[in-house]
């Protein structure tokens, strides 16, 4: 049990995740507080469990502020206040959250999708963050499984100037969120896509150029956060709850990464 334990903690599961998933497995309790014990034990005799722990961190006020600054270039912006009501409750699927994950000052970055109902990620690679660049992955990631989006929800980086083309290619409508409150496109629980956004970071620090990073990395990154159980799904992981809803409206090629 205890080679179990330490494999998925390698993987980057949290310790909730890991006592969820193997207690049913093992038929006996396996709590979450047995495993931190398990972990700072061993980290007295130079052990490196603790590593694989992720620590989230608040996102700055000066990022923020700079994704605000671009609200004046977004034409056409839909305030979430006209989103669907059914956008804000989890158990509805086809609604999704679009943020950027940026190196040091828009040097480099992904741009990311994540399913509200499920979690399920989407990432692609951005050399340099424009708008340009910005629109083209993101209907590269959304047109396969274009049948599976009904509304995205972004924040006011200026990165996505050009969501109306997104939108038209994916017939999808999209909204934004007010200045300063991102948060308002998760629930009261969570945000959404900067939870996933932070779960990223474990895997591609905040100096990571992405342009030194291939699309293979980035697709065994996505699949391992796809993979994971979470314990809102039942502890299931978004990986079966999306491609087990949405069945019919993807394609194969792209299951976790359109590159």
């Amino acid at each position: 049990m205890i080679t179990a334990v330490v494999g998925r903690l390698r993987e980057e599961w949290n310790p909730q995740q890991i006592s969820s998933f193997i207690a049913p497995l093992a038929g006996v309790g396996v709590s979450h507080q047995w495993i931190y014990s398990l972990i700072w034990d061993c980290k007295a005799p130079s052990g490196d469990l603790w590593r694989h722990l992720h620590q989230p961190k608040r996102r700055s006020k000066h990022r923020a502020k700079a994704k605000s600054a671009g609200l004046g270039k977004i034409s056409n912006r839909v305030g979430i206040e006209h989103r669907p009501a059914e956008a804000d409750d989890r158990r509805f699927i086809g609604h999704g959250e679009g943020d950027t994950v940026i190196q040091g000052h828009k040097q480099s970055g992904l741009v990311t999708l994540v399913a509200r109902r499920s979690g399920f990620l989407l990432a692609a690679r951005l050399p340099r963050i424009s708008a340009e660049l910005t629109q083209a992955a993101m209907i590269r990631l959304l047109k396969p499984r274009r049948g599976a989006v009904q509304s995205i929800t972004l924040d006011n980086g200026s990165e996505f100037a050009y969501h109306e083309a997104v939108a038209k290619a994916v017939t999808a409508a999209t909204y934004f969120c007010d200045p300063y409150c991102s948060g308002q496109r998760g629930t009261a629980v969570s945000m959404t896509n900067k939870n996933t956004n932070d779960l990223i970071r474990q895997y591609f620090p905040k100096v990571t150029d992405f342009r030194q990073v291939t699309d293979a990395e980035l697709c065994r990154v996505v699949r391992k956060l796809n993979d994971r159980p979470r314990k809102r799904l039942g502890c299931r992981t978004p990986a079966q709850v999306f491609l087990g809803e949405y069945s019919g409206a993807l394609d194969t090629a792209g299951a976790a990464l359109i590159s």
